[in-house]
């Protein structure tokens, strides 16, 4: 998943998943796919924005795919994107390892070769999903009749990860195999699983409190990882008690770690104030950041700017405190990040803020914050912010330059200006800057641009 109205859009849309989803009707359209983010370099003016949300329907069985793939390509695009910038977003941690996710693409695909090699880079690179990536490679190694290479992978699963969560897993993987004949497995497996998938879709408009018991097989099975969240979501979609139960086992992580996130997320996609206490239990019951991380994910998901807050302010872990104030952000919950600057001490809570305000289009309150902050550096930060937001004129930004005295803050007014690609407005303030070393920053900060006017200026100081 730019004036980082970026993620914004994205999640100014989040009132789309704040309603609870009501029960499956016949005849429904199919969901649109959810876009890919154009593919701009960090510095590109149109890096500044975020294309809308599809119009999706909560009733259809891809609205589970597109919602899923549409929030994780902004999130993605979102962390890239802005640390390009310079704005210091922290990458997104363990359990979204692109390595693993392509892995998880290919098996969907069918494209078992890709998966293992995939999963191989996960797992040599000690990835905190290296001991998932052992267990899916050994079920892609299986899907490929590799049997033996498959048992190796599992036995080294138990080996490395004595305590992972995904031995369960692997012994019902392993059992499976040693009761087959070792024959390849993916063409029939897959044929299989796919009328299965027809199947649960086909739930979607039926009665999926029938299906219950049979859903509850496939999780604790060996089927495909597409399979397992379709499953996942026709339990989100059912209003039974049980499959309710399920489901929350599943979130606490009665399974493995990718259901555990799957069915954290499904839970934050209903937007109900059941579904928000739920996930506030867990979150405070759990030790485990990857899962606090989903969470304060499926807040944003839900629009829950309460919860965000409580959490922004309260949560010890700075990085998941950072991680609260991000989704904010992405929530235009521009008056809620107004009070935690207020109350806050921290001047690297204080930078995060600025970003997410920036993020969520604030220019004003970043003008605020110029003109009252005291820390330089966090007023360098608010400036910079500001200096990139294309609501600003560029007179005002020059009119800010030219008042101040303190360098740094020059410099990073120059630098706002230059990841907003204003060349123009750079050379004027070039051509009448006197002191030789910030003049040289800004030529330096030119000579990278490559637009025509970045060019003239170049070939004029050649003259």
């Amino acid at each position: 998943m730019k004036s980082k109205a970026l993620i914004v859009t994205a999640l100014a849309a989040a009132p789309l998943f704040a309603q609870p989803a009501p029960r499956p009707m016949v005849q429904v359209p199919q969901a649109p796919q959810a876009p890919q983010p154009p593919q701009y370099t960090p510095l590109h003016p149109q890096a500044l924005q975020l294309p809308p949300l599809p119009p999706l329907t909560p009733l259809h069985p891809q609205y589970a795919d597109s919602m899923t793939a549409y929030a994780d390509s902004m999130l993605a695009f979102a962390d890239t994107t802005l640390n390009g910038l310079g704005l210091n977003f922290q990458p997104r941690a363990g359990r979204l390892d692109g390595n693993y996710d392509r892995g998880m693409r290919a098996l969907d695909d069918h494209k078992y070769d890709d998966a293992v090699r995939l999963f191989d880079g996960v797992i040599n690179g000690k990835s905190s999903r290296a001991d998932g990536a052992l267990y899916w490679k050994a079920y892609a190694l299986n899907r490929l009749g590799r049997r033996d290479d498959a048992l190796a992978a599992l036995a080294q699963l138990r080996r490395d990860y004595s305590t992972s969560h995904w031995l369960n897993d692997a012994q019902a993987l392993e059992a499976e195999m040693k009761q087959s004949t070792g024959q390849p497995a993916s063409t029939a497996q897959d044929s299989n699983d796919d009328l299965k998938l027809f199947a649960i879709n086909s739930l979607m408009n039926g009665d999926p409190e029938r299906a219950v018991p049979q859903i509850e097989g496939i999780l604790k099975g060996n089927s495909s990882p597409k399979l397992k969240d379709r499953a996942l979501f026709v339990l989100t979609q059912s209003q039974s008690p049980q499959a309710q139960q399920i489901l929350m086992n599943y979130a606490k992580g009665a399974g493995n770690p990718d259901l555990q996130v799957r069915a954290l997320r499904y839970i934050g996609m209903t937007g109900t104030s059941d579904a928000r206490k739920q996930l506030l239990s867990i979150y405070n019951g759990s030790n485990d950041a990857a899962v606090k991380r989903q969470i304060i994910q499926s807040f944003l998901m839900s629009n829950d700017k309460d919860d965000l807050v409580s959490l922004a302010k309260n949560e010890k872990d700075q990085d998941l405190r950072q991680t609260a104030i991000r989704q904010l952000g992405a929530m235009r919950a521009v008056d809620q990040l107004m009070q935690l600057y207020a109350a806050e001490s921290s001047p690297e809570i204080k930078k995060e803020i600025i970003r997410s305000l920036f993020v969520g289009g604030a220019h004003d309150k970043l003008l605020e914050i110029v003109r009252s902050e005291k820390d330089q550096s966090v007023r360098g930060e608010a400036i910079r912010n500001l200096a990139m937001t294309q609501g600003v004129s560029g007179d005002a930004l020059s009119g800010m330059y030219t008042a101040e005295t303190d360098t740094k803050v020059k410099r990073e007014l120059i630098t706002g200006m230059f990841v907003r690609g204003d060349a123009k407005l750079m050379i004027d303030i070039a051509r009448k800057e006197t002191d030789p070393a910030m003049k040289r920053f800004i030529v330096q900060q030119l000579s990278m641009m490559h637009n025509k006017e970045a060019n003239d200026y170049m070939l004029e100081l050649l003259k």
